[in-house]
Formats: structure tokens, sequence, C-alpha cells
């Protein structure tokens, strides 16, 4: 999704991975999120938080999001005949973001099943989220298992003109640590 955040290095990385794992097809959908404004992610007269994981929603919350676009997921699900949508949330080692709680996920599956023709029609969509419970060390871990390049994901909230991460943001803070308590040498590429 281009939902109108600081930089594109997320969306070049997805369509990297798509292509390196075969994916049947990849499409990237534009939902400019921008002009509400909120969140340091799409608005750039908010600072991106360099100074280490607070406790608290932190400004990096884009308000809504993962909302919007599990309901974006929702109707091509519904088109497509799909019964699973996956999203990567993650309840664990993560910001403190509202829509990236178990609760939060179970309650949209309730909605999806009450708000499209396919449920009504007796096709019920199941909201899958395989690394909601999983520390980071696991994550990484999996992976490597699964053949997935760390060098070629992205979580910078604000990489640089050559898709190198800030290592100061949240996003970088985390997934160091993970790469750490993984015992796994990060090879994410940082700037500087």
């Amino acid at each position: 999704m281009d939902y109108g955040q600081r930089h594109g290095v997320e969306l070049d990385a997805a369509k990297a991975i798509a292509a390196r794992h075969g994916a049947a097809e990849h499409r990237i959908l534009r939902i400019d999120l921008a002009p509400f404004g909120g969140s340091a992610l799409t608005d750039r007269s908010i600072d991106v938080p360099s100074t280490g994981v607070k406790a608290g929603i932190p400004v990096t919350y884009v308000p809504a999001r993962n909302t919007i676009l599990l309901a974006l997921a929702l109707g091509w699900a519904e088109v497509l005949g799909a019964g699973h949508i996956f999203v990567g949330a993650n309840a664990v080692d993560y910001s403190g973001y509202p829509d990236c709680r178990p609760e939060y996920l179970r309650a949209f599956e309730t909605l999806a099943n009450l708000a499209t023709r396919a449920a009504i029609e007796g096709r019920k969509t199941e909201i899958r989220a395989p690394l909601i419970d999983l520390p980071k060390a696991r994550i990484v871990r999996l992976a490597l298992e699964l053949g997935v390049d760390p060098t070629m994901t992205v979580t910078c909230y604000q990489p640089d003109g050559q898709g190198r991460a800030c290592a100061v943001c949240d996003a970088c803070r985390i997934r160091k640590a993970g790469f750490e308590a993984a015992g796994i040498p990060d090879t994410t590429r940082y700037a500087g």
C-alpha cells in the first residue's frame, strides 16, 4: 500500500520480495492518508522520534491505518473469493499501536463477517496474523528459515535516498534488538 508514507523504499522492497518468491500477482494500491496528518509517517512537519521507544502510543501511529488497509484487503478478498487475509501485525515487540493487538484483529474479523456479501452467503473471512505473538528474535529466525533475505526487507521509518535505514527510529531499534536477541548478525543496510 502506498498510503502517503514518507518514503517508497518499502514499496520497492515489497515488489522485489514478491518477485523473488514467485507471487502470482503483486499490486500496489495508492490511497493518500497524508492529507489527514496526525502521524510522523505521513506528515513531514512531525519529526520521527529518534531517542528510543517510549511508553504510550507514539507519533508514528497512523490514525486508523490498519483499519483502512484491512478494509481494502477485505474488498479484494471478496472479489477474489479468498477466505483468508494475512496481516503482519505484531503485538509483542512493537511500538504500542492499538491496531496491532489480537483483540483488534478479532474485532475486525467479526466486522468482516457482518459486512460482506460473501459472509452473508456463507463464505466467512478469517484474519490471520502469523507474527502477532512472536518476539522479533523469532521473526528474524523465521524469515531466514523461509528464505527471506533480511537485506531485502524494510522497517525503517525514514530511510535515506539510497534506501539505507536510519538506525535510530523506533522501528530500527526494535529490528536491531531482534537480530541481537536471535544471535544473528544484522545485515540491514544502515546509513553512515
